[in-house]
């Protein structure tokens, strides 16, 4: 196909190929390309998820694992693929969308490919405000789920006030965010020091990120915020993408900076504290994601639903790893920081070769 544009060519480049699909009067532009990587994407994550419902202790058969899936299976291989393997397989897609999504609205609003929950403080808030409501009041999981969003949200709060001269600039939030994520590590672990030996292990153990306790009720509270939160995000991505212009062409278009801004951190907190609640923080899926989907989907900003299928493949395909292919089964945590590791400094490595 010949993609030769301008004047000498005679033809017009009008930009990206883009889908438009309507309803009355609401009308939604997608870009051709990213739903592409979104349909690739979501193929390879189902196929993931059928390899994890196969594997275990009981080995089954594809056939069997889509079979109990569409209710064709009952007795022993229905319970492992509906209720002990399934809710692991869903909590990993949907708490990965859910990572990715937050990562790409940090790295949007704050206009800096180093913003990601984990590194700015808000998982460390979160997984403080659970430790303290594990450790201090042993609460129930939707006091887990509000004493982790009360600390991501009280830790952005800090964050924010600390930050502000005249408007919040992204670097100073990006220094801010690690001195007290710093402070956060230290006042967590001293914490779990002061705690019950018993108690403490097992808020360590949760600390490092893990799927293994994960129940249907868990995902279905989880999930259905989750839900809740991706359609506030969907809501904002169009003045997402105009604050990338910058503030003041932002504000040019009518879009209210401030406003906005504090929406999408609002947005993206609450999405990092309900994956924190129900499985502990789960680092680097947030960093790496959005950086991924980018050179998928070959855009000029970040997007959040190729970020979403991304962070859903790395949880899966993260979790299966550490669950089979590890020497003895680990916290998935464990497994996106070694995955998260390499590919930052990878990264780094590729940065450092186009400056020499």
């Amino acid at each position: 196909m010949n993609t030769r544009t301008g004047p000498d060519t005679g033809e017009v480049d009008f930009g990206r190929r883009v889908l438009v699909l309507r309803h009355r009067r609401i009308a939604v532009r997608l870009d051709w390309r990213s739903v592409v990587v979104c349909a690739v994407l979501a193929l390879a994550a189902a196929g993931m998820a059928v390899l994890a419902l196969m594997t275990g202790s009981y080995q089954l058969s594809p056939g069997q694992a889509i079979s109990a899936l569409t209710g064709g299976e009952t007795g022993l291989v229905h319970d492992i693929v509906v209720e002990w393997r399934l809710p692991r397989v869903a909590a990993a897609l949907v708490f990965g969308a859910a990572l990715g999504v937050s990562g790409a609205l940090f790295q949007s609003t704050l206009r800096n490919p180093l913003a990601d929950p984990g590194i700015i403080g808000f998982t460390q808030g979160s997984y403080t405000g659970a430790l303290i409501v594990i450790l201090v009041v042993n609460g129930s999981y939707w006091q887990l789920v509000g004493g982790a969003l009360l600390g991501g949200m009280a830790t952005a709060v800090v964050v924010y006030v600390l930050a502000y001269r005249r408007g919040v600039q992204g670097f100073r939030l990006i220094v801010v965010g690690i001195g007290l994520a710093a402070v956060l590590d230290s006042l967590n672990t001293w914490l779990i020091l002061e705690a019950d030996l018993k108690v403490a292990m097992a808020a360590a153990a949760w600390g490092t990120g893990a799927l293994n306790g994960v129940s249907w009720n868990q995902v279905l509270i989880g999930g259905a915020c989750i839900a809740v939160l991706l359609l506030l995000a969907a809501m904002l991505s169009r003045p997402m993408r105009q604050l990338e212009l910058g503030d003041e062409a932002a504000a040019s278009q009518g879009v209210r900076v401030s406003t906005v801004r504090l929406g999408l951190i609002v947005v993206g907190v609450a999405l990092t504290a309900t994956v924190t609640a129900a499985s502990g923080p789960i680092a680097f899926i947030s960093l790496v994601s959005p950086h991924i989907a980018r050179r998928l989907a070959r855009t000029a900003g970040t997007t959040l639903a190729p970020a979403a299928f991304v962070g859903a493949l790395l949880a899966l395909a993260a979790d299966y790893i550490a669950q089979h292919v590890a020497p003895t089964p680990l916290p998935v945590g464990i497994i996106t920081v070694m995955l998260g590791g390499g590919y930052l400094g990878w990264l780094l490595f590729i940065e450092a070769r186009r400056r020499l």
